[in-house]
């Protein structure tokens, strides 16, 4: 593993982070602060509290979710996208650099982007809300392992796109709305039961769900109730008869 050249991606995707600094520091903060002009005080002014916590305060696990979650798919996809669009990528694909070296690189440079904006909003929500971190690091965790994951998504994409507008496809059409549908900025249960059955095969939901009680005091919800007994009955039903046998009970009970 060469480590020299992994330094010399992160560092040259860092500084290019950091020249732009009034797009990368300002901008999340004051979409943050029109976030919670919007919907902590036109909106929850007349909302009392969602299941037992302050809505300015429910919304802001949201809020981080979905801001660092865009971050680190475009990040990442704009940071191999870019050099392969003005031929720079040559010089990489030439140097003594594996290719798991340049993923890493990239990779974690758009992770620790989409992390420094996360902790950006988080800290911006302090001046509005009253939050109690609950699991600190717990939540550190967590927001470290979404930000690689989606910026491991972000770079395929950022491979598999030939123009910009590929570029923005998966973003817009598929992770923005799936975000805004995973109960960001509401909780699931106000839904009716329809909506939550077809909620519950969104997985920004579970991501949404298990930062908030990381983050705030775990008041459990109907929502929350109902998953973990679905999912409970799930897995006791698998370790008794086995996954193939049950999940193949259970698509034939369906149709």
């Amino acid at each position: 593993m060469n480590f020299q050249s992994i330094r010399a991606i992160y560092v040259f995707e860092m500084s290019r982070f950091f020249r732009t600094l009034l797009q990368s520091f300002v901008s999340p903060v004051i979409s943050t602060c029109l976030y919670f002009v919007v919907f902590g005080a036109a909106i929850g002014g007349r909302i009392d509290a969602v299941e037992g916590i302050k809505y300015g305060a429910f919304i802001v696990p949201g809020l981080i979710m979905l801001s660092v979650m865009t971050q680190s798919i475009s990040n990442a996809s704009f940071g191999i996208y870019f050099p392969k669009f003005i031929g720079t990528i040559y010089e990489v694909l030439s140097a003594p650099v594996n290719f798991l070296e340049i993923v890493i690189g990239y990779v974690g440079a758009a992770a620790s982007k989409a992390l420094f904006i996360g902790l950006v909003i988080l800290m911006t929500s302090l001046f509005f809300v009253d939050i109690q971190i609950v699991h600190p690091i717990i939540m550190i965790l967590f927001l470290i392992v979404t930000c690689i994951s989606f910026s491991l998504l972000g770079f395929i994409l950022g491979i598999w796109a030939n123009n910009f507008e590929q570029l923005q496809l998966v973003p817009l059409l598929i992770v923005t709305p799936l975000v805004f549908l995973g109960g960001s900025f509401y909780s699931i249960s106000m839904l009716p039961k329809f909506w939550q059955f077809v909620s519950m095969f969104n997985p920004v939901v579970y991501l949404i769900s298990g930062f908030r009680w990381r983050l705030l005091p775990p008041i459990e919800s109907h929502f929350d109730s109902s998953i973990r007994k679905v999912s409970a009955c799930f897995f006791s039903r698998c370790k008794r008869r086995g996954w193939a046998s049950t999940i193949a009970a259970d698509i034939s009970n369906w149709n």
